[in-house]
């Protein structure tokens, strides 16, 4: 198994999620880099369980311990590591585990891969916990990009059924950006919360779950960031959205729709503005070529429904080798979209950064 990711930034993470701790390590920060530790605490804060009762009732203070690579206030230059304690383990809750299989789990396929090995509470290492230091590590590359003059912002696009308006794909500001990352549902059509705030809590009364799309998007990027091909923004971009647990589908610009259209409706025609070069439309997303092209870049994340229900399930018990049942007890999310608009922010930041600095 390899927790590694990354050219001129390499990123290494660590930790089960009812171990001692969660972790990663940060290679190849440049040094000097002044780090605000109120902000990255703010960021880690909106990914955090427990705050309201559309996320599981474990309670994490998701503080990190930084062992290595800050100093008086900056990076080093040296491999910057921090470990996340954990604290609210309910162990007992997967006792039961052990042998039955959790339906849209990793429990069998990591069990084969592993030969029996892994930790099996709370998902182990394969659990939307460790998500918590690519948290932090996004928040101090967010922080680099920012004094760049990029801002990386999302917001829910969907729970279930329920739509919100799409960020404009031209005019797109950091006051809107910043804004949406006050509310626990980020929306900008707000009058559409408490429709999606009822979907998830009839979900979790009925014992069940339910997923959505989040729309992410990054501005003020010039034009020239990535490559074509193995190395482009979307397979970059891609890369690490599959990389978070519950992601299960990418797409940029208008994406889908596309295969709908005429490359008439497709393509983004150029004009000057200034001496700046800018499109009419934006319906790839910022990125042609595989190299961003100076427009916003817009992407939307499918997130799946939390696998986690205590609905009675058809599974297997792997040690007698037959068929069983299962109830899955324990602290649980309803709806995961939410507290994942963080990390789809924060691995899009790590992604751009490496992509700006192996430039």
């Amino acid at each position: 198994m390899s927790g590694m990711w990354g050219n001129k930034l390499k990123f290494s993470i660590f930790g089960e999620s009812h171990g001692v701790g969660i972790g990663i390590t940060i290679d190849g920060l440049p040094a000097g880099v002044e780090i605000n530790m109120e902000d990255v605490m703010k960021e880690m804060a909106r990914r955090a369980p427990g705050k309201s009762n559309l996320s599981t009732a474990r309670k994490e203070t998701d503080a990190p311990e930084i062992l290595s690579g800050f100093f008086e206030g900056k990076t080093t230059g040296t491999p910057l590591c921090a470990v996340i304690r954990n604290a609210d383990m309910h162990s007992k809750d997967y006792g039961k585990l052990k042998d039955l299989v959790r339906p849209g789990h990793a429990d069998y396929p990591g069990f084969i891969k592993y030969n029996g090995f892994n930790d099996y509470r709370g998902g182990g290492h394969f659990s939307g916990r460790i998500t918590a230091p690519l948290v932090f590590a996004g928040a101090i590359c967010k922080q680099i990009l920012e004094a760049k003059g990029i801002i990386i912002g999302a917001h829910v696009k969907s729970i279930g059924k329920i739509q919100d308006k799409s960020f404009d794909q031209i005019e797109l500001n950091k006051e809107l950006l910043n804004k949406l990352k006050c509310n626990e549902l980020p929306l900008i059509l707000t009058e559409k919360e408490d429709e999606m705030r009822n979907t998830i809590l009839e979900a979790r009364k009925d014992g069940d779950s339910i997923g959505g799309t989040i729309e992410c998007t990054v501005i003020g990027i010039n034009p020239g960031i990535g490559n074509p091909f193995f190395d482009s923004v979307e397979s970059t971009l891609a890369h690490l959205m599959f990389s978070v647990p519950a992601v299960k589908g990418i797409e940029f610009g208008k994406g889908f729709l596309m295969s709908e259209l005429r490359g008439s409706e497709c393509n983004d025609e150029y004009y000057y503005e200034g001496d700046k070069i800018r499109t009419y439309t934006n319906n790839n997303g910022g990125i042609t070529g595989g190299i961003t092209n100076g427009m916003p870049i817009l992407f939307k994340a499918c997130i799946k429904p939390t696998p986690s229900i205590s609905k009675k399930q058809r599974t297997i018990d792997i040690a007698e080798k037959k068929d069983s049942e299962l109830v899955i007890e324990g602290r649980h999310d309803p709806c995961i979209v939410q507290r994942a608009i963080p990390v789809i922010e924060s691995v899009t930041a790590i992604g751009i950064l490496d992509l700006i600095l192996n430039a």
